[in-house]
């Protein structure tokens, strides 16, 4: 146990000591505070990562009911927001006490007086060295007690509940999310379903279980989930309803995901898609059965060799098609499920972040994203969209459509069937080798002739609406597309008439919603009627800075929204503020401006000078946004003592192409000016910035610009540096695994343009790095692989530059693991905070703080000796 946990039972016990009596039974205290809207409650769990004891003061039944049981040392985050200090409080009183001797008495004289101040010193000590545990109180919808964090620590943030997007059902009463929570007492995630009534905020749970995920409607009341059961690695369709009936539709021998669910005949079958990994022999593929060769060797002919962090297999991923009906006896059964893609040599979902976006299911067949066969898949991004009719699935091997897409060779993504499964929206790239290529929205309006028209095309080929469209839905009516796309760090929703020719008349009109950006979006209802007073309404999921999870009701046609529920309170319970969330805008390093995201901490005050946190994102073609994140999250740093600042420079996106594409072949170039510009605006008009104490962090492609800073003047502005899963040497790109990307960016393969890969090297400037740097790499990202970090940390030992590694062994390019993800920021926030000067602020703060205490108990105890003396001369 720490310390400071030490300090606060010590000082519960002198309370419960001096403040307790054997007088009998007393009711439990009540407190006031803010409504939980949702009832799924709980984002700040903070006990657990304590490793302190937990009690929930409304016992374990109904809605209070804790996903662990009952109490235990580090008992978990519970959903409906029953962990809380008071409810530690109670239990460290309780356990030293039996209910029957409990009650709150006044004790007159100097005795009470010493203890009383005793219990104060150590509780406010305990509370200020480890201020993620002092939290005001307040009620979720069903009465349970949570709390607010009072400082937003990686503990709250990893520990948070974490909501899914929510999906209505057809007449927009109710929607389904999933909320899965971690528990740092007990090393364990657990997850639910959640059933949201729209119209007061609350929620209740319908499902519980450790994989429960994915939940679809199937009438007004009734859904689909996929489950994990069993050891065997098996998993089940199954279904249930509000009342509480569950049952299992179907079980396989491996795994099932992205269902998506159609109606076709009302109220009895649906159409139903789902997708799964299936050997050479069409088989689901499950690694737990997998029988073991003797050896473990690999040969490969062909690219890829491996993905993102696995070894490429002779296993596919293929998408299932078939009908869910509804028994007579109540219930759902699956029946004429067929393997679509069987014998036709492609894959879909598209690895390594295929899912739901990459196919969709109508009532006349399904349409899916694939990689051209015919060309190598490391060297080249062409997917192709296909469309298979229910007529051509019921053959022994389906006959491929392809939809033709004229000068378009790049990515296809989110192919979505109107409501009435006649026509198809999609979006898709121009260049066969840019990854991040400019997204081309397009219709098919003829599933018989499969040929797409685009919105908004020019001559030029460039497009008349500088944007990227990505997530596509279409209005009740069909007559109108509501599309999802980045917009000055903010992903926005846009709406358009369904038809190009109509569209084409004006660009498409931004639709307000909440701050922050959005990340999903539905109808709230499918009905058409004018009568209904949902329809045409949207349903949105959407994040921010401050907020993990907002749900909101959109009216399109008079340009208003409003929250139904949030799942911090818009950052409260995390103890942040919209107030702390700001913009600046200043000159690039050419004729153009660039945007940063500014976060201040919660307790700021414009008087005061805070150190420089100076992000750098990665991509390179990326964005710092408006939105959530557990692994780069400016709140987590700002909370420390900093002034987060997150630049958008040339190569981001939602700026319109061309600061995008301005970034090619010049990766050094203009990218570095324009941090350059950042910095020195900074410095002159932010006087609350200290920017002699400024570090600086990136990932990735914001790693490589750290080790390019790192050699160049700016560098030496820094106090530290963290590079996450950095480049050391561009001359190494070729030992990653999506060949197209370097051949895009750098102009040319390596051996034809050698100069382009060196001229932006940073391993060619190695004699200048010497500022303290912290390299962080792990052994399953084979995108840049781990010897580029541990190259990078070879370099500085050998320099004698201060520095550290920390490595990974099973993590990608990405840290998610949560025991690995609170390893990584203690890690990070402890290099920054050394050199920084924030941990001698802190150190001064405590040693400041217990002179203040000591000196308040000395002047107490000499007005108690004079008191004293007063009295015996009286005498």
């Amino acid at each position: 146990m720490t310390l400071f946990s030490s300090l606060l039972r010590l000082s519960f016990h002198l309370f419960a000591r001096f403040f307790t009596s054997e007088m009998g039974e007393a009711q439990d205290p009540r407190w006031d505070g803010y409504d939980d809207d949702d009832g799924s409650g709980g984002e700040e769990a903070l006990a657990a990562a304590a490793g302190l004891s937990c009690f929930s003061m409304r016992g374990c039944s109904g809605e209070g009911k804790h996903l662990d049981g009952c109490g235990g040392a580090g008992a978990a985050p519970h959903l409906d927001g029953t962990n809380s200090t008071t409810a530690i409080v109670v239990s460290e009183l309780k356990q030293l006490f039996p209910r029957s001797r409990r009650r709150l008495l006044l004790f007159p004289g100097v005795e009470t007086t010493f203890f009383f101040v005793c219990f104060t010193t150590l509780f406010f000590l305990a509370f200020i060295i480890n201020p993620a545990i002092a939290s005001p109180v307040w009620r979720d919808s069903a009465g349970n007690m949570t709390i607010m964090a009072t400082k937003f620590t990686p503990e709250v943030m990893l520990s948070a509940p974490r909501r899914s997007a929510a999906v209505p059902n057809g007449n927009g009463t109710l929607a389904l999310y999933t909320v899965s929570t971690y528990s740092f007492g007990e090393h364990k995630r657990r997850s639910e379903v959640r059933v949201l009534t729209i119209a007061n905020g609350q929620s209740s749970v319908v499902v519980e279980g450790s994989g429960a995920s994915e939940p679809n409607w199937v009438g007004e009341e009734e859904f689909v989930w996929v489950e994990g059961v069993g050891e065997k690695g098996e998993m089940e369709i199954k279904w249930g309803d509000v009342r509480g009936n569950k049952g299992v539709v179907k079980r396989f021998e491996g795994g099932v995901g992205n269902v998506k669910v159609r109606e076709v005949e009302r109220g009895r079958r649906w159409v139903l898609g789902f997708t799964v990994v299936v050997t050479p022999g069409g088989e689901i593929y499950n690694p737990v059965t997998e029988e073991k060769g003797l050896s473990s060797g690999r040969v490969y002919d062909g690219l890829f060799v491996r993905h993102w962090d696995a070894w490429s297999s002779e296993n596919k991923n293929s998408i299932r098609y078939g009908f869910l009906r509804r028994k007579e006896e109540g219930g759902f059964e699956i029946e004429g499920l067929v393997d679509a893609l069987y014998g036709t040599g492609l894959s879909s979902p598209v690895p390594p972040f295929g899912g739901t976006g990459d196919f969709d299911v109508g009532p006349k067949g399904l349409v899916f994203v694939a990689k051209d066969p015919k060309l190598d898949p490391a060297m080249y991004t062409k997917t192709d969209l296909y469309y298979l009719s229910l007529k051509e699935l019921a053959q022994e091997k389906p006959k491929l459509r392809l939809v033709e897409t004229p000068g378009l060779e790049g990515y296809s993504q989110s192919p979505v069937f109107s409501n009435d499964g006649n026509k198809i929206a999609f979006t898709r790239m121009r260049s066969k080798q840019y990854e991040s290529d400019k997204t081309r929205l397009l219709l098919v309006k003829d599933l018989d002739e499969l040929k797409a028209e685009e919105f908004y095309a020019t001559e030029d080929g460039e497009g008349g609406w500088d944007a990227r469209p990505d997530a596509i839905l279409w209005s009740a009516d069909d007559k109108t597309l509501y599309v999802t796309a980045e917009h000055r760090a903010r992903n926005l929703i846009f709406q358009l008439p369904s038809t190009p020719c109509e569209a084409g008349k004006k660009l498409p009109s931004v639709i307000p919603t909440t701050d922050g950006s959005v990340s999903d979006v539905r109808l709230l209802s499918t009905t058409v009627s004018a009568h209904s007073p949902v329809a045409g309404r949207l349903f949105v999921t959407s994040t921010s800075l401050v907020d993990n999870s907002c749900y909101s009701i959109v009216n399109p046609s008079q340009s208003t929204f409003h929250i139904v529920s949030s799942n911090s309170k818009q950052g409260k319970s995390f103890g942040l503020s919209r107030l702390s969330v700001d913009d600046i805008t200043f000159k690039g390093a050419g004729d153009y401006d660039v945007h940063a995201l500014v976060m201040r901490p919660s307790n700021f005050d414009p008087k005061k000078k805070y150190p420089l946190c100076f992000l750098i994102h990665g991509g390179p073609q990326g964005a710092w946004a408006d939105s959530w994140s557990t692994r780069w999250n400016p709140a987590v740093f700002a909370e420390q003592g900093y002034v987060v600042v997150s630049p958008n420079p040339t190569g981001s996106t939602g700026y319109g192409m061309a600061l995008q594409n301005g970034i090619k072949g010049d990766w050094g170039g203009k990218p570095y000016n324009d941090l350059v510009n950042a910095f020195e605006y900074i410095q002159d008009n932010l006087d609350y910035v200290d920017t002699d104490r400024a570090v600086a962090l990136g990932a990735s492609y914001g790693g490589y610009m750290i080790n390019w800073i790192q050699g160049h003047p700016l560098g030496r502005k820094f106090k530290a540096l963290v590079c996450h899963d950095g480049v050391f040497s561009t001359s190494n790109q070729w030992s990653t695994e999506e060949l197209f990307f370097p051949i895009h960016d750098f102009e040319g393969t390596i051996y034809e343009n050698k100069e382009g890969y060196q001229k932006w090297d940073p391993a060619n400037h190695l004699n200048e790095w010497a500022t303290p740097e912290l390299i962080i790499h792990s052994e399953l990202d084979y995108r840049l692989p781990v010897t580029e970090g541990l190259a990078a940390f070879n370099v500085l030992q050998a320099k004698k530059v201060p520095s550290r590694l920390l490595v990974f062994p099973d993590e990608n390019h990405w840290v998610l693991k949560p025991e690995n993800s609170l390893v990584w920021h203690k890690t990070v926030l402890g290099w920054i905070n050394k050199y920084s000067g924030i941990e001698d602020d802190a150190g001064a703060q405590v040693q400041a703080l217990q002179a203040n205490v000591t000196k308040r108990e000395t002047e107490r105890l000499d007005k108690e000796t004079f008191a004293n003396l007063v009295s015996k001369l009286a005498l």
